[in-house]
């Protein structure tokens, strides 16, 4: 699902209302609808709702799904916000609307007015500013939405926050929603860190804009979904063998990390290679030919680090740095391994702790590689930024220079594929914040990278999955009492997932 920027939001809006055609009115009763609908299936019809709306055609929304919550038996209550003298024609048309029996306007706000109270338990409705907005929220606004930030109840936006910027980083002055329905599609802000005290949780609904338009655009951002997913998943063949499936080889494992090791290669295994060998060094043999019985165990000539990988080319693919350390030997082990082998491989951990000492390296890296950093390690790969949105732009930037896919770690994992397009995960949960999860993660691109996937489908895939067996997981044991191990477990019902 593509990702827009709000001025592409807007010619969408547009070229549905002159291609469809529709009227610009119409599509808003159609909007509101969909919220109204969605929303009367969260809350009970008995709740008071306050409904803060704007003079553009945010407020516009609101007033139009004012008057359908009253339809649906909610107690609605209408307040209009004069952030500017300018009213859009199809806000003045919804406020005509308004059942005038039902006395729903309670009162305009004007800047300088004191706030009105807003009772415990109410519903607060937010369609005070959409998604154009075009400068920051300063003074007296910003400081009546702390005032609905502070009261102790539910806030719903309409399709974004207000005062919040889709596609650009805000400084303050915005609402904090609890849920937010956002039409047709997700915005970019609701995807970044920075963004989740304004964004709790988000849900999109289509409200019919024309699909003709998307084709039109080559994204920059996109949403990871299902239907993406299943477009290139590759089902199994009839007369395939393990030698169908390639040979991978994980390079992990220092003294005392052998749990890195194991996680690592059960996940690659579950992942459906067909082969896997462990470079290790020799303290880890037994530990690990009795954990991973199914792989084969290759032993490095030193007792507790990696100090060199033999014959890497005669792989299919390598991941290397699950719990390798960074011992001097282990760097050289690295940097002949990078100069050696051509091929793609999956770098996490300590090999970019490694690379990241040692800046040379990068220049090393394979082309179409997949690093797995998360935010610290891809900050002292490629230095600070500013924000989220200055972060994702840096991430754009290294993948496409260097010719490598990077993904960032975290809620949303973005991916970064060589041309640039960011890719951010929908699958996935808090409980998968745990030591071993990246081990985890790693095994599973290493063992999609080997079965022939193209990296960036490899790493895009690998993330899903990886996130959707954790949401398995997490319905069975919670999220608190969630282990690495229990994301292994639970590939297998997250393929079946998939194929069904």
């Amino acid at each position: 699902m593509k990702i827009l920027s709000a001025e592409q939001i807007r010619l969408w809006d547009q070229y549905t209302i002159q291609n469809k055609p529709i009227s610009s009115y119409d599509l808003m009763e159609r909007a509101s609808e969909t919220f109204s609908y969605w929303f009367s299936n969260i809350y009970d019809s008995e709740k008071d709702v306050y409904v803060f709306c704007g003079t553009g055609n945010n407020g516009g929304d609101g007033l139009a799904i004012a008057r359908l919550l009253h339809y649906h038996f909610f107690n609605v209550s209408v307040f209009i916000c004069n952030l500017s003298l300018n009213k859009t024609e199809d806000f003045c048309k919804n406020l005509d609307a308004l059942p005038p029996r039902a006395d729903l306007l309670k009162g305009h706000i004007n800047e300088g007015n004191s706030f009105p109270a807003i009772p415990q338990g109410v519903i607060i409705v937010d369609a005070i500013l959409g998604s154009g907005l075009s400068r920051p929220v300063e003074g007296y606004w910003a400081t009546f939405f702390n005032h609905l930030n502070n009261s102790s109840t539910d806030i719903v936006s309409v399709d974004i926050p207000s005062g919040l910027f889709s596609d650009a980083h805000t400084e303050e002055g915005v609402i904090e929603a609890d849920k937010v329905l956002s039409f047709e599609i997700p915005k970019l802000a609701f995807f970044m860190p920075e963004n989740n005290q304004y964004v709790k949780d988000f849900d999109y609904k289509s409200i019919g804009l024309s699909p003709d338009f998307l084709e039109t655009i080559l994204p920059h951002n996109v949403y990871i979904t299902k239907d993406l997913i299943s477009a290139f998943y590759k089902k199994r063949s009839k007369f395939a063998h393990k030698g169908t499936y390639g040979h991978a080889l994980l390079v992990c494992g220092c003294k005392g990390m052998a749990g890195a090791a194991i996680l690592s290669a059960q996940a690659c295994l579950r992942s459906g290679v067909g082969l896997l060998t462990i470079h290790t060094p020799q303290y880890n043999r037994e530990v690990l030919q009795t954990a991973v019985p199914e792989a084969i165990c290759q032993e490095d000539s030193i007792r507790d680090v990696v100090t060199h990988v033999e014959d890497a080319q005669t792989f299919t693919t390598v991941g290397v740095g699950c719990g390798i350390g960074k011992d001097k030997r282990t760097v050289k082990a690295l940097k002949d391994l990078l100069k050696r082998d051509a091929k793609p491989m999956v770098m996490d951990a300590d090999a970019l702790n490694i690379i990241s000492e040692n800046q040379g390296f990068l220049e090393l890296i394979p082309e179409n590689s997949i690093l797995t950093p998360h935010p610290k390690e891809f900050q002292r790969l490629f230095g600070a930024s500013n924000n989220d949105f200055d972060r994702l732009e840096l991430l754009r930037d290294r993948a496409k220079t260097l010719k490598i896919n990077i993904l960032i770690k975290g809620a949303y994992t973005i991916i970064a594929n060589t041309e640039g397009v960011c890719f951010f995960n929908s699958t996935g949960n808090p409980g998968m914040a745990t030591a071993g999860s990246g081990d985890v993660l790693t095994g599973i691109i290493t063992g999609l990278l080997a079965q022939g996937y193209e990296p960036s489908k490899a790493a895009i895939l690998g993330v899903y999955l990886h996130g959707l067996a954790g949401d398995l997981a997490a319905e069975k044991v919670g999220q608190e009492a969630l282990i690495a191990g229990d994301i292994i477990h639970h590939l297998g019902p997250a393929f079946l997932t998939l194929s069904r």
